[in-house]
């Protein structure tokens, strides 16, 4: 999701996974935490052969000791978008 306009991100998977992780990280601190703090992440894509280019990406948010992570393909998606990420952070 584009964090100033709100609307979904159309493009490869590697544009969409970063344009989630830079939401989730706009998230993280509007809550007053970061990546640094996260713990945990669940990744959601409507296709299992996304994982090496969602990786690539992951790895550049994550580069040190990234946090716990579960990738899920998701076998029937009826969103407009093709990948969901989820995390777990401490303050």
């Amino acid at each position: 999701m584009n964090t100033v306009t709100g609307e979904t991100v159309r493009c490869d998977i590697e544009t969409r996974t970063e344009a989630s992780l830079k939401a989730l990280k706009h998230c993280l601190e509007a809550a007053g935490t970061s990546l640094e703090n996260v713990v945990m992440v669940r990744i959601y894509a409507a296709n299992s052969g996304f994982y090496s280019a969602i990786n690539r990406v992951y790895s550049r948010h994550f580069p040190e000791n990234p946090p716990s992570r579960t990738f899920v393909p998701v076998a029937w998606w009826p969103m407009e978008f093709d990948i969901e990420i989820e995390c777990v952070a401490v303050g």
